[in-house]
């Protein structure tokens, strides 16, 4: 793959650490966004061949001015890691909607004004890759995370359309679907609802104990997995969407042959109501 130049949102942490220490390892330029001085610093330390740009994904108004000054500073952006986002955990009717409000603003319209300030860019140049990185939660569902699904679920549609949309211009979209890894998703980067309902204890609470025991030592390897973006980037055809980890591959083909078996018991009803 020839040099290229990568904006990748949150990378100072998890899947955007991963990808940025990859990336800038095989000689490319990477320029990463942080949240704060701190962040800077540390990703600085870390990796000083990165270019730090402070940036939160939900100050919609300004990501525009800071694109715009990345590309002025640093030259054309070819690939775009949209990675910013954090996990919540809380049973639905616990769940305030202003914690549904908050997910949703990062991992959903964030990623979305950050992505719609690179697509004229790259629609004008006729190149460009993005990737937004979803979850395997972005296609099955488990008690417990319904904010989070249903941010993943809406990034994942967002994805399918900006891709068909973009694809006349030479400008590649992928759908990133990552199982579990050993990332901080599941331990400090994850809002967790305070219980308050008993009704649910016998459901949820081994759940939440599960995660927070399996925390640190998932299967998943994120070097693993940013090395597998690098493959994805050099593709003359991506796929809509890439699934990564054998976990992720499991639960998702297997609601698949769910939701394939549920359709052939109601298909009398569904063709009912032609005509």
């Amino acid at each position: 793959m020839s040099r290229k130049t990568f904006f990748i949102t949150g990378a100072n942490s998890g899947f955007g650490l991963a990808i940025a220490t990859a990336a800038s390892n095989l000689g490319h330029t990477v320029v990463g966004t942080v949240r704060s001085e701190t962040s800077r610093a540390s990703l600085a330390e870390s990796l000083p061949a990165v270019r730090t740009v402070l940036c939160d994904v939900t100050e919609f108004d300004r990501i525009a001015e800071i694109v715009e000054q990345v590309e002025t500073d640093h030259g054309a952006v070819d690939v775009l890691i949209n990675n910013a986002g954090y996990g919540h955990e809380g049973i639905l009717e616990e769940s305030p909607l202003e914690e549904m409000q908050r997910q949703f603003d990062v991992n959903v319209f964030g990623a979305v004004a950050v992505a719609k300030a690179f697509l004229p860019r790259f629609r004008q140049r006729r190149r460009g890759f993005i990737v937004n990185v979803t979850s395997m939660g972005g296609m099955i569902t488990m008690p417990g995370i319904a904010y989070y699904c249903g941010s993943k679920f809406a990034l994942q549609g967002i994805s399918e359309v900006m891709r068909a949309e973009m694809a006349p211009f030479g400008v590649h979209v992928t759908a990133l679907c990552p199982g579990s890894f050993r990332t901080d998703w599941a331990g400090r980067s994850m809002t967790r609802t305070e219980r308050s309902v008993a009704d649910y204890d016998a459901l949820f609470d081994p759940i939440r104990q599960a995660r927070q025991e399996k925390s640190g030592r998932q299967l998943g390897d994120p070097a693993k997995l940013a090395m597998a973006v690098l493959r994805l980037i050099a593709s003359d055809a991506p796929p809509p969407q890439l699934l990564l980890g054998s976990d992720a591959l499991e639960l998702v083909s297997d609601r698949i042959a769910r939701l394939q078996q549920e359709i052939e018991s109601w298909k009398s009803v569904t063709v009912s109501t032609d005509g």
